[in-house]
């Protein structure tokens, strides 16, 4: 007899041995007893049935939205240079008298046209001073005529033996010397004159008064700038273009870059019309000058020029596909099982709508575009028509 489990089996002589009986060979009963034991096994094991667990994507609400493909494009480098408007002509105007301003008609801002006054210095020192040169050259010319008759009668006693031929070099000196002294006393009135008109400053050319440094009753020095003029019209921008940037893209005079200038809403065209022929020592740039032209833009503002250098690949988006969360830049991509995923991504420059992806996207994948915040991750995608 063998027992399974507990359960006594009948043996062939019909004997019961305890147990359930069955009317079955041993092999038999045997075999049907495991049999339903391992079922009561899997049974027991699979437990009551119960309804298949739902994915959670599944129970996500889906993300209707338009899509566009990231696009591979080549960009030029563009470079930002900045710097200083400047007016085409300016003067700081000075005066060579030595003396004390009397009256200053100029007014910032005023415009004026050359040979305008603008600053009235006391003249009368100026005056004093061709009044001495005159003087002089009255005694140089006195002098000359003298010499002249003297030296013309050791020329008339030398004809004659009566002079010797010292005496007669003696007095065409003295006539040379005389002749030299009116000449000086002609420039040194010149001079004298020419400061004395100076005592009216004027306006070198036709613009308008930028600055104006003194007032009346202050005292003028030559070098010492009273007012200062620019042009009316004609516009710079001079900037620092480092010496890698030069190298780079081959900077030079006659090429048009484009301008921007602070306050100033519409985008200039800025032509290269002068560039140092070396770098600063200290900051290693170069100094460009860009003509802008009669474009009337104040001085003083700060502007930035764009330079394209050589070309680079770069990955492009619609700006509308990048959302900002947390601090965080993101796009939403679909990916290739139709479900919304968002990634963090590096910008870069904006031109014609789209974007500049730096890193996080690689090219060639479907973003979400129009979104107003991050979809739920996984979510499907219901998508819209395409966007270029």
């Amino acid at each position: 007899m063998k027992q399974i489990f507990g359960i006594s089996l009948r043996g062939k002589d019909g004997e019961k041995t305890g147990g359930f009986g069955f009317g079955f060979s041993s092999k038999v009963s045997g075999g049907l007893v495991a049999a339903g034991i391992a079922s009561a096994v899997l049974a027991g094991c699979a437990g009551p049935s119960s309804p298949s667990k739902k994915s959670s994507s599944s129970s996500l609400s889906p993300v209707s939205a338009a899509t566009a493909l990231v696009e591979k494009a080549s960009l030029p480098d563009r470079l930002t240079l900045y710097g200083t408007v400047t007016a085409d002509r300016s003067a700081a105007v000075s005066s060579r008298v030595m003396a004390n301003v009397v009256a200053v008609p100029a007014r910032v801002g005023q415009s004026v046209a050359a040979g305008d006054v603008l600053v009235e210095i006391d003249a009368a020192t100026a005056s004093g001073q061709v009044s001495q040169a005159r003087g002089a050259l009255a005694q140089a010319r006195a002098a000359l005529s003298l010499a002249e008759r003297n030296h013309e009668r050791y020329k008339a006693l030398a004809a004659s033996g009566s002079a010797s031929a010292l005496e007669l070099d003696m007095s065409r000196m003295q006539y040379e010397q005389a002749k030299g002294a009116v000449q000086q006393g002609d420039g040194a009135v010149e001079a004298a004159s020419s400061v004395a008109r100076e005592s009216r400053v004027t306006a070198p050319f036709a613009g308008r008064v930028a600055a104006r440094l003194v007032e009346a009753g202050d005292l003028a020095a030559p070098g010492r700038p009273l007012v200062t003029v620019e042009s009316a019209t004609g516009r710079r921008l001079v900037v620092q273009v480092p010496a890698s940037t030069v190298a780079a893209s081959g900077l030079k005079a006659g090429q048009k870059l484009s301008v921007k200038i602070d306050g100033v809403a519409a985008e200039l065209t800025g032509t290269v019309v002068e560039m140092s022929p070396g770098a600063d020592p200290t900051s290693h740039t170069y100094t460009a000058t860009l003509e802008l032209g009669g474009v009337p833009v104040a001085t003083g503002l700060t502007g930035r020029a764009t330079l394209d250098a050589a070309p680079r690949a770069t990955i492009l988006v619609p700006e509308s596909a990048v959302l900002t969360s947390g601090g965080v830049t993101l796009v939403a991509v679909k990916d290739e099982a139709g479900k919304a995923r968002t990634r963090a991504v590096t910008t870069g420059a904006v031109s014609g709508g789209k974007i500049e992806i730096l890193s996080g996207l690689s090219g060639g994948e479907t973003v979400l575009v129009g979104l107003a915040a991050p979809p739920a991750d996984g979510a499907p995608v219901v998508a819209k028509d395409s966007v270029r």
